[in-house]
């Protein structure tokens, strides 16, 4: 196994990717050559940072509620399109 060292930047645009434009794990991890656990790693890093910040808490909430709406608008389009 090796070990890889990341640029902050790099780790920060894959966590971006993920948690605002709501990226797969799966296309993640192939598309920049990284483990499925990096990934998981920096996640619960994040995470960890997010539940020990409340500015960077309420920046996860904001993700995720965009997150959320990107998929419905998403399930709205396909449901005009019919």
């Amino acid at each position: 196994m090796t070990n890889n060292r990341y640029e902050p930047e790099l780790k920060q645009k894959v966590l971006r990717l993920y948690l605002e434009e709501g990226r797969t794990k799966k296309s993640l991890t192939e598309e920049y050559n990284l483990g499925q656990g990096t990934l998981t790693y920096w996640l619960q890093q994040y995470r960890k940072e997010c539940d020990n910040s409340p500015t960077k808490r309420e920046e996860s909430d904001s993700y995720e509620v965009a997150k959320k709406l990107r998929k419905e608008i998403e399930e709205l389009k396909k449901e005009n399109d019919f």
